[in-house]
């Protein structure tokens, strides 16, 4: 089965924010490493690095016009930070891969959602 991993960062601290570098190296270091073995373990397609949330963009269709607003379209706490892609045999597999993503446990949380054929 397919599942992608959702990773909600929440108030986990990013890269290049106060919060980031209020961490002991020794943690900043092990993130890393986290992620970089999660990148590697079976089953998983990393997903591309996202941008901040605050970067980005919302667009709403009305009567056929692009309304552009700055920001995600939830709150930054809200927003998804990143995501994976895991082939696993079930959904128990998919949940104690997402127990290891670094975010489930400095302030986010993960959403495993099963892919699904709608054509």
């Amino acid at each position: 089965m397919q599942f992608v991993l959702l990773i909600y960062q929440g108030t986990t601290p990013l890269p290049g924010t106060d919060r980031w570098n209020a961490l002991p190296e020794e943690e900043q270091r092990r993130v890393y490493a986290e992620y970089g073995q999660l990148n590697k373990a079976p089953g998983v397609t990393p997903g591309l690095p996202l941008g901040l949330p605050k970067d980005a963009k919302t667009v709403r269709a009305t009567n056929g016009s692009a309304q552009v607003s700055d920001g995600p379209y939830v709150d930054e706490r809200g927003a998804v930070g990143g995501y994976f892609l895991l082939e696993a045999d079930d959904l128990t597999a998919a949940v104690k891969l997402a127990s290891r993503i670094p975010a489930a446990r400095l302030g986010g949380a993960i959403e495993v959602r099963p892919v699904a054929q709608y054509w």
